[in-house]
């Protein structure tokens, strides 16, 4: 059996397993590991767990030790360092009039590379920019183009509930979001009340989805035509939460029902002297002419007279105006 613990970089980061080596470690732990960027410092987030070695992940690292007061100091430095980096980098692209936008710097742990993410629209020539940060840093200089929610990621917020932004406080992995999601908890789709501060879809809406799928399925749909006991007409309206429906009777009367109170037996189509009363009152009257579409050309009567700009008649290509198109000029 081998002890492993999963262990993050960042917060809400990805996880990552190590191997303990003997260490004896528990969660929040900062702890030097290796890594293939190089020398890392991290935090434990699970404690060990002891798996079987045929279960154990290919390339399996140990972590080196525990962190040491020195090591935390050289990560308060390295922080400082990000901020220095961080305006430097700022003002050579403010001078170089880029199209891109600085997010975060991040210093390795042994200061052997700083990586500069950022955002932009397209893609970016920061060869000289990547000259001007090695001259001034010594140091190798990463450039790394981000996406606008992995922005928000690094940044941190508060969203539109009040809290801190679900990416950057404990959602490790983004989620597919669609607008049907909206829909199913009847959402209001404003942009502005279901994006986030990333301009994308909010992230919450993925975590109730499913709950609100599986009530749905015990409710009749909208249009349905329900009976329950002396109550009965066409479903209106759905209250997911509450489990109830809104019914509208045939008088134009409307009543609660709760979902569970109607049989499925009881759950019909709208029936069809309905539908086609709907038909028929959705066709045009008679007497009631729709007017023909088309430019003003296509609605003059074949033999209406032309006129040049003056105003005066044109003489018909037979001859003289109003002459009989049979008869010759000048003929008797």
């Amino acid at each position: 059996m081998i002890k492993i613990v999963k262990i993050q970089f960042h917060t809400a980061g990805k996880l990552y397993d190590f191997a303990c080596n003997g260490l004896e470690l528990h969660p929040s732990d900062r702890i030097i590991v290796e890594t293939e960027r190089g020398r890392s410092i991290g935090s434990v987030v699970v404690g060990p767990i002891e798996i079987a070695e045929e279960q154990v992940p290919e390339g399996l690292k140990n972590i080196l030790r525990k962190a040491e007061p020195a090591d935390l100091e050289a990560a308060a430095r390295n922080a400082v360092r990000e901020k220095e980096a961080f305006a430097f980098c700022l003002a050579k692209i403010s001078e170089r009039n880029m199209e891109m936008k600085l997010v975060k710097v991040e210093y390795l742990f042994d200061g052997s590379k700083a990586i500069f993410y950022f955002t932009a629209d397209g893609r970016v020539d920061f060869r000289e920019l990547v000259k001007d940060l090695a001259h001034a840093f010594h140091t190798r200089i990463e450039m790394r183009q981000i996406g606008v929610r992995d922005e928000s990621k690094l940044v941190g917020g508060m969203g539109i509930c009040g809290r801190e932004l679900c990416c950057s406080s404990f959602l490790r992995d983004f989620e597919p979001v669609s607008v049907k999601m909206a829909k199913e908890q009847n959402l209001a789709l404003n942009p502005t009340k279901i994006s986030g501060q990333c301009g994308r879809l909010l992230c919450c809406l993925g975590y109730e989805f499913e709950t609100y799928c599986t009530l749905r399925k015990c409710l009749p749909k909208c249009g349905k035509h329900v009976q329950c006991g002396s109550t009965g007409g066409e479903v209106v309206k759905l209250n997911v939460l509450t489990g109830t429906v809104t019914v509208r009777s045939d008088d134009g009367h409307t009543s609660i029902i709760k979902g569970e109170d109607i049989r499925p037996e009881n759950i019909t189509d709208r029936p069809k002297k309905l539908q086609q009363k709907d038909a028929a009152d959705a066709r045009p009257k008679e007497g009631h002419r729709q007017r023909p579409q088309g430019d003003d050309k296509s609605r003059r009567p074949p033999n209406a007279e032309k006129r040049d700009k003056s105003g005066e008649k044109k003489p018909s290509r037979h001859g003289k105006p109003g002459g009989n198109p049979g008869s010759k000029p000048g003929g008797k």
